[in-house]
């Protein structure tokens, strides 16, 4: 029974961040561990609130985390227990407790009419982190083999996910990764001061003792034709992402050099991460050898989110000599609005993350009007202007005010406006399956796409989402695909694929 008074006793309280001219020299974690004694304190705040709205599929957790129940164990001290009850339901929660930006908090009952809800995502992370402690993530006995086989293309969380809980219900699974290393935009999406790459790594042995195979290097659709990937397995899951970065065209000046999008920069200072942790010193560079790196120069973001604060903290540890990030929308409030959106929907506040704190400016409620040619068709400056953002029959409509335009300096724009869905690639021809309107892939109630024994999952099938919706979504069609190959019993399955977020209207 969790303790009643314990937000009484204790407030709301996180551990320190590594101070900022220290851990922007280096590409490490931005948090330090949070120390026995502060986790089990905060875990203590997890009170006895009757609905945990916390784990609601649609309100908090689509994986429908056991967070009362692990915070308790925690509480007591009983560590063991509360690792296998995180990963009762989740198969990857030092990630989770990195990356997500946690539904769950905004749904805690704590938050009501102003509370500071549980730190609940740094108790993820220190369960986690505990089960490497105590002994490793050991891998898990898998059962006699099935005699069936699964592809997954694509090694995010998703797919990942998915995976795992295949080759745990018995089937032989094999994952194909179009990149040179496993785990997708966890790989090269996230900077490491979000994610070490430790983390993947230590997960990927695992799932590799339990049978899991990986073919990195290989494009489905080119590299293998997907005929090929389907006659050598009894069933294909795609679990391809969201890669397609939305653009803006008609912005004059969009050709010019150095207007490139936020994640080819994040791959490529991925790149040069991974690269020195190998010992191999390596350019940041593009594909085709263009420099993408901020070093030096004045840098524009546009864009308010966690991409756009990735590419922040990326900015400063190259070096850059100045950084704006630019938001379409007004600044938003500190605390969140009950009318606009009640809990425990996920509301529209001010989020400000560890690069924040490490320099740039913010700026709010401006438009890019013009990247401006310096002359030789690089980019020297951004002329922006303020903006209104209306929504006319679901339509958003920006207006530029006038007399508000002016210049910032900019060597190096960054798009960190989102994404338009799945790319367009040979596999989905060659495996029959075509993109909606909104650029996913549709799926039916059982998880498989237009075509038999072809399931997809993740962002391929949703959109850009968050880390845990996809786990959800990877675990929820690894129960299909079960089901479909003639697996005894159930695998779980936290979600369907019509499963929305709770949201205000």
């Amino acid at each position: 029974m969790p303790d009643p008074n314990g937000f009484l006793r204790y407030p709301r309280r996180m551990p320190a961040r590594r101070p900022v001219p220290v851990r922007i020299t280096d590409w490490r974690e931005v948090y330090r561990p949070a120390g026995e004694e502060l986790v089990r304190e905060q875990a203590t705040r997890c009170m006895d609130c009757g609905i945990p709205f916390c784990h609601s599929v649609t309100a908090g957790c689509p994986l429908g985390n056991r967070i009362p129940d692990w915070n308790d164990l925690v509480r007591t001290g009983n560590w063991d227990a509360a690792v296998e009850s995180l990963h009762a339901t989740n198969n990857f929660p030092e990630f989770t407790g990195r990356l997500c930006p946690a539904p769950c908090e905004a749904a805690c009952v704590l938050g009501i009419a102003g509370g500071e809800p549980v730190t609940i995502k740094q108790v993820e992370v220190e369960i986690a982190d505990a089960a490497v402690a105590r002994g490793g993530l050991l891998p898990r006995p898998v059962p006699a083999p099935s005699g069936r086989s699964v592809a997954v293309v694509g090694s995010g969380p998703a797919g990942l996910a998915a995976a795992q809980q295949l080759a745990r219900a018995g089937h032989a699974v094999t994952v194909y990764e179009r990149d040179d290393a496993v785990g997708g935009l966890l790989r090269y999406g996230i900077p490491d001061f979000k994610l070490e790459k430790r983390h993947i790594d230590r997960r990927l042995a695992q799932l590799a003792a339990e049978g899991v195979r990986f073919r990195t290097g290989v494009n489905v659709g080119v590299d293998v034709t997907a005929q090929q990937v389907r006659a050598e397995h009894d069933a294909v899951l795609l679990a391809c992402g969201a890669l397609q970065g939305r653009d803006t065209p008609q912005t004059p000046g969009r050709q010019l050099r150095g207007v490139h999008h936020a994640m080819e920069h994040l791959v490529a200072a991925n790149r040069v991460v991974a690269a020195a942790g190998a010992g191999r010193p390596a350019p940041a560079v593009l594909p085709d050898g263009t420099p993408i790196d901020a070093a030096g120069k004045h840098v524009v973001i546009i864009g308010g989110g966690d991409t756009a604060a990735d590419c922040l903290g990326v900015a400063h540890r190259q070096g850059a000599a100045g950084v704006h990030q630019l938001d379409l929308y007004p600044q938003p409030p500190q605390a969140r609005d009950e009318a606009r959106d009640p809990w425990p929907t996920w509301p529209w506040v001010l989020r400000s993350y560890p690069a924040h704190e490490e320099g740039g400016e913010r700026v709010f409620a401006v438009a890019v009007q013009e990247f401006v040619d310096d002359g030789t068709g690089q980019v020297r400056a951004v002329r922006i202007a303020e903006v209104t953002v209306e929504k006319r029959d679901g339509r958003r409509i920006v207006t530029a005010l006038p007399g508000t335009e002016r210049e910032l300096p900019a060597d190096l724009v960054l798009l960190a406006i989102g994404f338009e869905g799945t790319e367009q690639q040979p596999l989905l021809d060659q495996f029959g399956v075509t993109r909606n309107a909104w650029g996913a892939v549709d799926a039916r109630p059982d998880w498989q796409t237009g075509a038999d024994g072809v399931f997809v999952a993740g962002d391929m099938h949703r959109g850009a989402s968050l880390i845990v919706w996809a786990i959800a979504e990877g675990r929820a069609a690894a129960a299909a695909i079960h089901g479909y190959l003639g697996g005894a019993g159930r695998l779980p399955a936290p979600v369907d694929p019509a499963a929305q977020p709770l949201a205000a209207r």
